[in-house]
């Protein structure tokens, strides 16, 4: 049996979720951040994208998700066809995803992360970067302005891979964590906002049932 005091309560925003574009194949929608994609193990965790959707859409399926804390675009597949078509793709690494975030210091003005990330069993639920038990993992990045006042960099991220925590704990090994991070920041820079400054702005795709190449954008609140 579960230990539900070990199980922590991520309490559900009100902010609501957005339809961004649909057909009878797939939804594109807007997650807020502070929502869980799929529900939680803790009961009171069961509040989140997913089922909100299912209120209007009965049929509407995870294919991805985006954490708790990261709001943007979601994907989610209408029936079997489509589920089993974008889950290839994900698979298959085809289908191109970008998030935009604001982190500390003057970032480089493009580059790329090639760290292996293992889970952190002495800190759960953390990650960490482990040459010898890490999966390999790639982000690439290219700075879109500095502030300089604030010391902060905007920057567009491509996770070519897709490990939990890719791009928090990727930023965070090279000095320019995100801000708002909780897990691994600093605490003055978590401090420094009220929510993860990390947003997943666009998606590249083949529709599951035209081949079509689709893509959707959505531009960051912070």
């Amino acid at each position: 049996m579960t230990d539900l005091t070990d199980l922590a309560i991520l309490p559900a925003t009100n902010e609501p979720w957005q339809l961004l574009a649909q057909d009878e194949d797939l939804l594109v929608v807007y997650k807020p951040a502070q929502l869980l994609t799929v529900p939680g193990r803790h009961p009171q965790n069961h509040d989140c994208l997913v089922s909100r959707v299912q209120l209007e859409f009965p049929t509407a399926q995870v294919v991805h998700r985006l954490d708790y804390d990261t709001s943007g675009i979601v994907l989610l597949p209408l029936n079997k066809r489509a589920l089993s078509h974008l889950s290839k793709q994900f698979q298959a690494r085809t289908i191109k995803k970008y998030y935009q975030a604001l982190v500390t210091g003057e970032i480089a003005l493009q580059g790329e992360i090639d760290l292996p990330i293992a889970a952190d069993s002495e800190h759960r639920p953390l990650y960490k970067i482990c040459q010898q038990s890490g999966k390999a993992s790639r982000t690439l990045f290219q700075r879109l302005q500095y502030d300089a006042q604030q010391d902060v960099s905007r920057v567009l991220l491509e996770p070519v891979t897709g490990r939990s925590h890719q791009l928090r704990l990727h930023l965070a090994s090279i000095g320019h964590p995100i801000l708002g991070d909780v897990f691994y920041t600093p605490q003055a820079v978590r401090q420094a906002t009220a929510r993860l400054c990390l947003h997943a702005c666009q998606i590249r795709f083949q529709h599951p049932a035209t081949d079509t190449e689709c893509q959707f954008e959505l531009a960051a609140a912070f």
